[in-house]
């Protein structure tokens, strides 16, 4: 058997939900750091216990927790992505342009929304991860995201 560790339980009543709109103005394709947006909003909330939602209101743009040390990592995501999904793939739905069927096929790839615990105030991200915007469109768009948390203040 694999050794293995938990902490304690811990319990808490959800008194509080905190919402807020993100709006961000995208440079186009590419990833966007959100985190120090939500770590503010998690601090402005005053969150101490509970969990903070994002939900990306578009569909051509979406949401990912990805490694925030080495930028060749989302280089090499973006091209991963692209080769799921290319432009010039005969794609029927192309009213937008030719990057607009691929742009909905990476965002059913990847996430709209996302959750991350909050633990005595903070991110409980790991010491590598960041919350990501992911703009699957080639010209900037503005987009928008609700955060919401729910849990102790």
């Amino acid at each position: 058997m694999t050794p293995t560790s938990r902490s304690p339980l811990s319990t808490v009543s959800a008194a509080s939900i905190v919402t807020s709109l993100l709006t961000i103005q995208t440079p186009g394709r590419g990833f966007v750091d959100l985190t120090a947006e939500v770590a503010k909003f998690v601090r402005d909330a005053g969150a101490r216990e509970g969990a903070v939602t994002l939900f990306i209101r578009h569909t051509s743009a979406s949401l990912t927790i990805q490694e925030n040390a080495d930028p060749t990592v989302l280089a090499d995501l973006t091209t991963a992505l692209d080769r799921l999904a290319p432009e010039h793939a005969g794609w029927r739905h192309d009213t937008e342009g030719p990057d607009d069927m691929p742009a909905h096929v990476k965002t059913m790839l990847t996430a709209s929304s996302l959750h991350v615990p909050v633990l005595k105030g903070e991110l409980a991200l790991g010491t590598w991860q960041a919350i990501y915007l992911i703009e699957h469109r080639s010209r900037p768009h503005r987009r928008e995201i609700v955060l919401q948390f729910l849990g102790t203040t």
